[in-house]
C-alpha cells in the first residue's frame, strides 16, 4: 500500500502547483482587462483600411514621469504594438490603459493598429485564424514608415529621434520584426536599406522564436496560422521569424514572466540564445511569479518594470 500510494502523493504537489499557476494566470488576465479603455488625444491614418490607424497619447506632466517634463517639452516616442495572437477579436483598445500608463510617465505614445486574422475559425474549430499574410506585415511596415510624419503632425511633443518600439505577446513579435527589417532576405518587400533610427526595442513576453512557439503550441498554433498554415510556414519563416533575423545591431530587451502560461519563457530564452550565437547581446529580464498579462496591467508591479526598461533606452 505505501508503494502504491507514493505516486499519488508525489503527483499531488505538481497538480496543486498547476492549479495555482492557472489561478494566478486567470487573476492576472482579469485584472489587466478590468481597466476601462482610454481614448487617445489624436488618431491618424497610415492607409485606407479602417485598421490602418495610429492612436497618439501626449505625455502627461505627472509625478510618475521620470524627468517630470513640461507639457510642451520634447518627450521620447514609444511605439506600442498590441498582442492578441494576431487574431481579429483583439484590437488596440485592450492595450490603451498601458499606453496611457506610459504617457503618464512622460512618454509620447503611438498605439498602432494593424490588420489581423479574419473571423473564420481555424481548421478543427476554436479560435479565429491568426493574422493575414502578407497584410499584417504590410501594415506594420507601413505604419513604422509613416510614423515620423504622422507624429510631427499629431503629437508635436514627440521626439522621434528617441523612438523605442515595444509590444506585448504577438505585438512583441511584431516589435522585434519591425526592428529587423534591414536584415530581411533581399527579396522581402519590407526590407529597408539600413537599420531603423531606433533607440531600441522592449519586447514583452514576445512570440520571438516561431519554431519553439510551435513546439509548445503557443496560442493554439497562431504562428503557423500567421504564415499561412502548414504550406507556408517553413518557406515564410525567414521573412517573419525574429529568431532568424539576427543580429539587428539595435538595443533589444525582452521582459518575461517566469510564470507565463501563454508564451512560456523558453520562447524568449531561445531568441536570446539565437542572438548570442549571432554575436549580439540581448537583455532578458525574467520576473518571478509573473505571468502573461501583468506586463501591460497598470495595476501590476511588472508593468512598472516594463516602463523602466523602456525608459532605460529612451531617456
Amino acid at each position: 500500500m505505501p508503494d502504491a500510494a507514493a505516486p499519488r502523493d508525489a503527483a499531488e504537489p505538481e497538480n496543486t502547483a498547476g492549479r495555482d499557476a492557472a489561478a494566478r494566470a486567470a487573476a492576472e488576465e482579469e485584472s489587466a482587462f478590468s481597466h476601462a479603455p482610454v481614448d487617445p488625444d489624436a488618431t491618424a491614418a497610415y492607409g485606407d483600411h479602417p485598421d490602418q490607424v495610429v492612436d497618439f497619447y501626449a505625455p502627461r506632466d505627472t509625478p510618475d514621469s521620470p524627468a517630470s517634463p513640461a507639457p510642451d517639452s520634447p518627450a521620447p516616442l514609444v511605439v506600442v504594438l498590441h498582442g492578441g495572437a494576431w487574431r481579429s477579436p483583439y484590437d488596440r483598445r485592450h492595450i490603451t490603459p498601458f499606453a496611457d500608463f506610459l504617457a503618464r510617465r512622460g512618454f509620447a505614445v503611438a498605439n498602432v493598429e494593424y490588420r489581423r486574422g479574419g473571423t473564420t475559425p481555424a481548421a478543427g474549430g476554436g479560435a479565429p485564424v491568426a493574422g493575414r499574410w502578407p497584410d499584417t506585415f504590410d501594415d506594420v511596415a507601413a505604419a513604422l514608415d509613416a510614423l515620423p510624419a504622422l507624429a510631427r503632425e499629431a503629437l508635436p511633443q514627440a521626439d522621434i529621434r528617441r523612438t523605442v518600439i515595444t509590444g506585448h505577446s504577438a505585438g512583441g513579435h511584431l516589435a522585434l520584426w519591425a526592428a529587423a527589417r534591414h536584415v530581411l532576405p533581399a527579396d522581402a518587400p519590407w526590407r529597408t536599406d539600413g537599420p531603423a533610427p531606433l533607440r531600441g526595442v522592449v519586447a514583452l513576453a514576445p512570440v520571438a522564436d516561431f519554431a519553439v512557439a510551435e513546439k509548445l503550441d503557443v496560442c493554439g498554433g497562431a504562428a503557423r496560422q500567421l504564415l499561412g498554415g502548414d504550406e507556408g510556414f517553413e518557406e515564410r519563416r525567414p521573412y517573419a521569424d525574429p529568431a532568424l533575423l539576427l543580429p539587428t545591431g539595435i538595443a533589444t530587451t525582452l521582459v518575461q514572466g517566469r510564470g507565463d502560461l501563454d508564451v512560456p519563457q523558453a520562447v524568449a530564452e531561445s531568441y536570446a540564445e539565437a542572438a548570442a550565437k549571432a554575436g549580439e547581446l540581448v537583455g532578458l529580464t525574467l520576473l518571478e511569479e509573473v505571468g502573461h498579462f501583468s506586463l501591460i496591467d497598470p495595476a501590476a508591479d511588472a508593468c512598472a518594470v516594463a516602463a523602466e526598461e523602456i525608459a532605460q533606452l529612451a531617456w
